[in-house]
Parts: structure tokens; C-alpha cells; sequence
């Protein structure tokens, strides 16, 4: 069982990017999708997901990275990121995500 948290990070204004909607999902076989939590970043872009702890298997974690940029009259490339993570035995994953309009990338944090 394992706890997830993301860290969003604009880096074209260089700074935490607040107020991003992101939803968790867990795939289930067959391909179905369960929502597990939603939420929005904090005003340092952190959010924390989920329950305590989730069960081990595969995650989809969604960024509103549309809506963000939008609310700032800012055009985007990408309207939506999803990530999409594997849950083992850690306690904890941390998967940030550096932000541009035209551009993110994403990494396994601690």
C-alpha cells in the first residue's frame, strides 16, 4: 500500500502553478478506469492524492493543464497531461510535473 502526492511547477513563470485540477484513476483490468480522488494544487502546486494509502497496480494521474494556462490567457499544445504510474511496495511515490505551454516533463520524485 502506498501513498501519492505531485508537486506542478510552471516553468515559464518560474513558479509553483497553483489551482491545477488533477483526478487519480486506477486502471482495472479490461481496461475500465476508477476514479479514486480529485483535487487542486496548493498555492506551492502540491496536492496530495488519493486515500493513505492505495493498493498496489496502475494509476493514471491527470493534469487540467488546459484550464490552467487558460485562466491565465495563455494558449497550450496540451489541454490535458496524464501520467500514467505503476504502484508496488514503496510507501510513498512523488510524481511532479515541470509545465511549459508547449512542453512538460515528469519523473519519479521522493
Amino acid at each position: 500500500m502506498s501513498h501519492l502526492t505531485t508537486h506542478v511547477l510552471d516553468a515559464t513563470a518560474g513558479s509553483p502553478a497553483a489551482d491545477v485540477a488533477v483526478t487519480l484513476h486506477r486502471h482495472l483490468p479490461g481496461g475500465a478506469l476508477e476514479p479514486v480522488a480529485e483535487g487542486f494544487t496548493d498555492a506551492d502546486g502540491r496536492l496530495a492524492l488519493g486515500p493513505e494509502l492505495l493498493a498496489a497496480g496502475m494509476y493514471a494521474l491527470s493534469f487540467a493543464t488546459g484550464a490552467y494556462f487558460a485562466d491565465r490567457g495563455v494558449s497550450t499544445f496540451y489541454p490535458l497531461v496524464t501520467v500514467t504510474v505503476t504502484v508496488a511496495d514503496a510507501p510513498h511515490y512523488h510524481v511532479p510535473l515541470l509545465l511549459s505551454p508547449f512542453a512538460y516533463s515528469t519523473y519519479r520524485g521522493s
